[in-house]
């Protein structure tokens, strides 16, 4: 018996968690559920995440919670709960099947079958952003050399327990060199220690323009979290529906299972939605807590109720589908089919599927570091860089002169075009010429000189 959290959320999430708990109890599966409220009625009750510190008690203790949508109310000030699970708990790995289910749900892609691998803490999820100027908002992009390494070793990983055959990396590192750059570089590092599974590499615009046309040529694609965030709901509506995808959050303690859709408050009630997603969610769940026997009946029931045209108002299409039904009707014919298994779609086994065992980070050592340069950023609402150089230039030191001044990350002082756009948001370099490191007392006499000019 295993004891996990339950959150029935907002909107439809009522409904679907109620139609889901249903099936899995009549399939069989050993659960204990403590249930906790998040959401909407949280927010409004005045605590701005979402979340109680009584819940996050539970789910800490639990270890597997099973989450409905929730509504995050309109008006600034509300943090993302599912940003904030994830990164509390430290829920690295975000895993998305995407299958087609063609003839019985319509696809331009009927043999569409592939898995995406997202990275869920850190990249430009990390939210760190910044008002530089009047003109410049920031965003930082994390990416860290653990990030990366737990992501990948997850994608080998679950590519080799479920039996796939290929993992793809998408990354954007003929641009972002560093950021990107590591992440392809870990990529390439880790693969040879799978060499039962085939590595390939792809920049991500030309990737997901393959992805939406010939997604049948991916197996399992790896790749950081604003990427993977996109393209997995691509990857869902292209296999059929973005209702049908359920999502894993899994950490080295922690895991989470959820629809990916979002709460429908205005299908709320109706007993119209489709259950499936968080189903497919609760799916994975199980083969995570080692009840793969039962995610197999369930699974293969809910593949016969498609096959067999019992379908909820979002896919059902005249000519196909046999019985349009609502939400608790759709649980009932899953329910009616357990023990059956599809003759059409491909039936599925889960044959010894466990939460995976991955290698612990271990630290590298640390690099040597060298003090090159200062970069000094500026607010300044002139046009010309040749004047802003004349007036930047008093801070530098015989030593370590102004180099370079960039805008919105091109050069436009020295040998600056006047096309050029800029903005009120430069950056100013300032490096020695013989190409030796500076001292950080150097910074400290180029940034006193700043507050003497600036107090002139």
């Amino acid at each position: 018996m295993t004891r996990i959290t339950v959150a029935k959320g907002d909107g439809i999430g009522p409904e679907i968690m109620n139609a889901t708990l249903a099936i899995l109890q009549a399939a069989g599966a050993q659960l204990e559920v403590d249930e906790i409220q998040v959401g909407e009625q949280v927010y409004l009750a005045g605590n701005m995440s979402g979340i109680s510190s009584d819940s996050w008690d539970i789910i800490r203790r639990n270890k597997v919670f099973l989450k409905a949508p929730i509504t995050t109310p309109q008006g600034g000030g509300y943090k993302s709960l599912n940003v904030t699970i994830r990164k509390m708990l430290g829920l690295y790995a975000n895993v998305r099947p995407c299958i087609s289910l063609h003839p019985f749900v319509k696809t331009k892609h009927p043999n569409m079958d592939l898995v995406i691998v997202r990275e869920n803490e850190e990249d430009l999820y990390a939210g760190i952003e910044h008002q530089q100027t009047d003109e410049v908002m920031q965003c930082l992009k994390l990416i860290s050399r653990p990030g990366c390494e737990k992501i990948v070793h997850y994608a080998f990983a679950y590519a080799r327990q479920y039996g796939r055959k290929k993992i793809t990396c998408f990354t954007k590192d003929n641009i972002m060199k560093q950021t990107d750059g590591l992440f392809h570089r870990v990529f390439d590092e880790i693969a040879p220690t799978y060499s039962d599974i085939e590595p390939e590499h792809w920049i991500v615009d030309i990737g997901a323009a393959k992805l939406a046309d010939t997604p049948e040529a991916f197996d399992v694609i790896v790749m950081p979290n604003l990427y993977g965030d996109i393209l997995s709901d691509v990857a869902a509506q292209i296999a059929g529906s973005v209702g049908l995808a359920g999502s894993a959050n899994i950490g080295e303690e922690c895991a989470m299972f959820e629809a990916i859709h979002g709460s429908a408050p205005r299908r709320a009630g109706q007993n119209l939605a489709n259950p499936s997603g968080l189903l497919q969610g609760a799916i994975m769940m199980l083969n995570h807590i080692g009840q793969a026997e039962v995610a197999e009946r369930v699974q293969n029931a809910w593949l016969k109720t498609i096959e067999d045209g019992v379908h909820t108002y979002d896919i059902y299409k005249e000519g196909i589908s046999q019985q349009k039904v609502g939400t608790s009707e759709f649980a009932q014919a899953v329910i009616a089919r357990l023990g059956q298994q599809p003759t059409t779609l491909k039936a599925v086994s889960y044959a010894n599927s466990k939460a995976l065992e991955l290698p612990i980070y271990q630290r590298k050592p640390a690099a040597s570091k060298d003090l090159l340069g200062v970069d000094v950023f500026v607010h300044w609402t002139g046009t010309d860089p040749n004047e802003l150089a004349n007036l930047v230039g008093q801070l530098a030191t015989p030593e370590v002169p102004l180099s370079m001044i960039t805008n919105r990350g091109i050069k436009v002082w020295p040998n600056g075009f006047k096309e050029t756009f800029c903005t009120d948001h430069w950056r100013c370099r300032f490096l020695p010429e013989n190409g030796e490191p500076i001292d950080k007392k150097t910074i400290v006499r180029i940034l006193s000189k700043a507050t003497e000019l600036i107090d002139s």
